[in-house]
């Protein structure tokens, strides 16, 4: 995961693999993020994704949703949004 928050916007980047391998890592890299003050995640250097991205982005949706803020998750890789909608999380996943 890049260790830059994204100024403009307070989102930082995904990274570029996000696979069962890095899961818990990102997790809890995003989760510190999160409670630093971040409010989104920008998933356009995402290359590499299992179903695991999906876990972790929904952890760290959960996580802004308890900080009171509408956690926003850009730039998600076609693949990765359609299997989203093949799991029927779509609409937590993106509801920007």
């Amino acid at each position: 995961m890049s260790e830059v928050l994204n100024s403009v916007a307070n989102r930082f980047d995904s990274g570029a693999t996000l696979t069962h391998a890095s899961a818990r890592a990102a997790l809890a890299a995003g989760l510190q993020r999160i409670e630093a003050g971040a409010t989104g995640v920008d998933c356009a250097p995402l290359a590499q994704f299992d179903s695991s991205a999906l876990a972790v982005l929904l952890a760290w949706r959960r996580a802004g949703d308890a900080r009171g803020i509408n956690f926003e998750i850009v730039n998600l890789p076609a693949g990765l949004a359609s299997l989203a909608r093949a799991y029927g999380v779509d609409n937590f996943v993106d509801r920007s």
